[in-house]
């Protein structure tokens, strides 16, 4: 019997892990330090979480069914946002809404792809991207990172075939947290549009990233909309993770596509959810700039205090935005390293094998640790411990 599309694919890694830790009981002088998962754990800012309020209470269209691409408002923010940050001149009819930038993805797969075609995904990869193409039948097709943790050209290239329908770039990086370079960022665009590919640019994190001014210029290429798709997400700008909303820029002609398949999925992106997005855009500019200074100063924590554990030889592989990416010094594979360092140490943070093609040798030797929710003294914490953990 064939597999289901689910079977396809693995179980996420952040659902795998928490298995680990589910009923574990941790001494109290060494409590879990939880570095797995690039989430705020805190609730949004006072006056945000009151406009929620105010349109569950008031708004009776924030209970109601919208637009399938996300209410005109927010499109109408976006695009201006957008505009602005990246000096460019983008459309509200250019952007949707979506539930989470999963979701964007999800949506963009299902606009350019059929059973059987190809994806171009850089590894170390961010596992729901490929999860999703397993689940779609799109077969994703690794291409390894080389110095600096950065995708090269040449490489890229060699592996387009008839099948490949796109390029799916993360700047700043999940899971190495490296900042690709504008000029990157540009050499590939060219690839895609040369070869007839979409380019599918994932800025998650791009209001963490720690360069000023616009990290690229696709959106000032005429006609960037014929082969780039720019995912966002809300979540860590603004808190709103349980919310759900993602954000898509791309061509009329693609959202037409996408709109048939976020109308079977969702119908609508979550009506106070995009509430707060908009509230978020109109008034927590100031703030999140604190926010990101703060992550700023969480990887300068990263950075200044790695010493301890270059000492133990460990290597520090990339660093920026949410995420730290390292490699360990033991004979173990980080998978067995990863389930004794919740027993032994505790600390959960995923495995590079969680982000590799199955049996890829370095993934064996790396880990993922997201920072985000540590702050100076809890990223020094964590290294105190690696430093004395031997497996």
């Amino acid at each position: 019997m064939p597999l289901s599309r689910t079977q396809a694919t693995f179980v996420s890694p952040i659902v795998e892990s928490r298995r680990w830790v589910a009923g574990a009981a941790f001494p109290p002088d060494r409590p879990l330090l939880n570095v797995s998962q690039a989430a705020p754990a805190e609730a949004p800012p006072e006056g945000l979480r009151q406009a929620l309020a105010d349109a569950a209470l008031n708004d009776v269209s924030a209970h109601l069914y919208g637009p399938v691409l996300g209410n005109e408002p927010l499109r109408r923010a976006l695009a201006r946002q957008i505009s602005g940050h990246y000096q460019a001149d983008v459309r509200p009819e250019q952007v949707a809404i979506t539930s989470g930038c999963n979701q964007a993805f999800a949506a963009a797969i299902a606009a350019l792809c059929g059973e059987g075609d190809e994806v171009i995904l850089p590894v170390p990869w961010y596992f729901n991207h490929k999860m999703w193409l397993d689940m779609a039948g799109v077969t994703a097709v690794p291409l390894h990172v080389g110095e600096g943790m950065l995708p090269d050209l040449a490489a890229a290239e060699a592996l387009i075939t008839d099948r490949t329908r796109a390029i799916v770039l993360v700047t700043p990086n999940n899971p190495c947290g490296v900042e690709y370079p504008d000029g990157l960022v540009q050499t590939f665009f060219r690839l895609a549009r040369d070869r007839g590919l979409a380019l599918i640019v994932d800025e998650t994190y791009r209001d963490f990233d720690s360069r000023e001014g616009a990290p690229h210029g696709l959106f000032q290429v005429p006609d960037w909309d014929r082969t780039l798709i720019h995912l966002y997400s809300f979540s860590k700008a603004y808190r709103l993770t349980g919310h759900r909303v993602g954000a898509i820029a791309a061509s009329e002609d693609r959202m037409f596509e996408m709109e048939k398949f976020l109308d079977t999925v969702t119908i609508c992106p979550s009506q106070l959810g995009q509430a707060g997005a908009l509230w978020g855009i109109e008034h927590l500019q100031d703030w999140l700039a604190g926010e990101r200074q703060e992550i700023l100063n969480r990887r300068a924590a990263i950075e200044d205090g790695f010493p301890v554990l270059a000492d133990k030889g460990w290597k520090l592989l990339g660093c920026g935005a949410y995420f730290a990416y390292v490699e360990h010094p033991f004979d173990a594979p980080s998978e067995e390293i990863a389930k004794r360092l919740v027993a032994e140490a505790s600390i959960l943070m995923l495995p590079g094998s969680m982000f590799m093609p199955a049996g890829d040798p370095d993934g064996a030797r790396q880990f993922r640790i997201a920072f985000a929710n540590a702050d100076r003294a809890g990223i020094q914490t964590l290294f105190d411990r690696l430093a004395r953990f031997e497996p």
